[in-house]
């Protein structure tokens, strides 16, 4: 059962950590909030902007928050599976004879950056899925586990840009979030040039462990969630099927497929998470509208007719969620 004081508690400290990595890291507030919520709910994330917007940074900045271990991987077309999991590599033991012994890759830490996922070949790609969904690493017949908690924060060039490869549906559903890293405003960019201009080295400090990740964890799995804000956000998750009676009339116009059971499970584990860090002990209606952008505009496919109309997925989303009512 939550308590008052759990409430303060994962308050408190998830306003600390926000307050550290806005040291190093100016305006980008949702993208951050975005990250948080999927790092306590146990989730991974898919930032797409174009280079030089700051995920990187953003990346290393958590991991020193945090003092976790963290390991970043430049995915290029001619990067191989192995270079991401690990290998075998013959060694000599004490008597001298041949062994085989496991090096491991770069998956093998707390925070994982897949910097330009796309720019690799679904080959590469795939060599994710099981570390994202089983937090498991097989490589030659034998599974590893990864220690907790274990986090995937991949970034990705628009998809119009030159030598990338889209991320198959399968990929993408596992990715708990997907966050727009948009340009910032004029007076931001003033700020970054002059934030670096001055310092060179992150500031940030360690305020928070991987342990305590897992109990802010623990926590916000026992944020109710009310009859009503379930069915509406099962409804909303419904209606983005096209070939289901229940489908709005925008996803029948407008998609090829709509969301997975995956994408339910992450918009109720974030909108708990969310409803602590606004220092509420259940979940509203706008938690669950507010973060059904994040986890839905990869879970949905535009059609032809969506696209020569120039809508975009948060555009589609907008109007399923007006036409579907909180029914209250």
């Amino acid at each position: 059962m939550i308590t008052e004081k759990d409430i303060y508690g994962f308050h408190d400290l998830v306003g600390k950590i926000s307050k550290e990595i806005a040291k190093d890291m100016v305006g980008q507030t949702d993208v951050i909030e975005g990250v948080l919520i999927a790092m306590i709910s146990g989730g991974n994330i898919l930032l797409e902007g174009v280079p030089g917007l700051g995920k990187t940074r953003l990346v290393r900045t958590i991991g020193r928050v945090f003092d976790l271990p963290f390991s970043r991987i430049q995915f290029t077309p001619d990067l191989m599976p192995a270079d991401v999991v690990g290998t075998n590599i013959v060694v000599k033991d004490e008597m001298g004879n041949s062994v085989f012994k496991f090096q491991p890759g770069p998956i093998f830490s707390n925070i994982v950056l897949a910097d330009e996922i796309n720019r690799a070949t679904p080959k590469t790609q795939s060599a994710l899925l099981e570390a994202m969904q089983e937090h498991t690493v097989t490589v030659g017949g034998v599974s590893r586990k990864l220690d907790e908690p274990f986090f995937v924060l991949a970034t990705q060039n628009p998809i119009e840009q030159e030598g990338t490869y889209p991320l198959p549906e399968a990929q993408m559903d596992r990715f708990m979030f997907k966050l727009l890293v948009k340009f910032p405003s004029p007076d931001e960019l003033t700020n970054i040039v002059r934030m670096t201009q001055k310092k060179n080295d992150e500031t940030a400090d360690k305020v928070a462990t991987g342990e305590d990740i897992l109990k802010l964890r623990e926590v916000a799995r026992g944020v109710p969630v009310a009859d009503p804000v379930m069915d509406y956000a099962m409804r909303l998750i419904t209606r983005t099927h096209p070939d289901l009676d229940e489908g709005a009339p925008s996803s029948k116009k407008y998609l090829r497929f709509g969301a997975s059971p995956r994408g339910a499970q992450a918009l109720i584990s974030g909108a708990k998470v969310r409803a602590l860090m606004n220092g509420r002990y259940n979940v509203s209606f706008e938690d669950i509208e507010v973060l059904s952008y994040s986890v839905l505009r990869h879970r949905i496919a535009l059609n032809f007719e969506a696209m020569t109309e120039g809508l975009t997925s948060d555009m589609v989303i907008e109007r399923i969620i007006s036409e579907t009512g909180r029914g209250v």
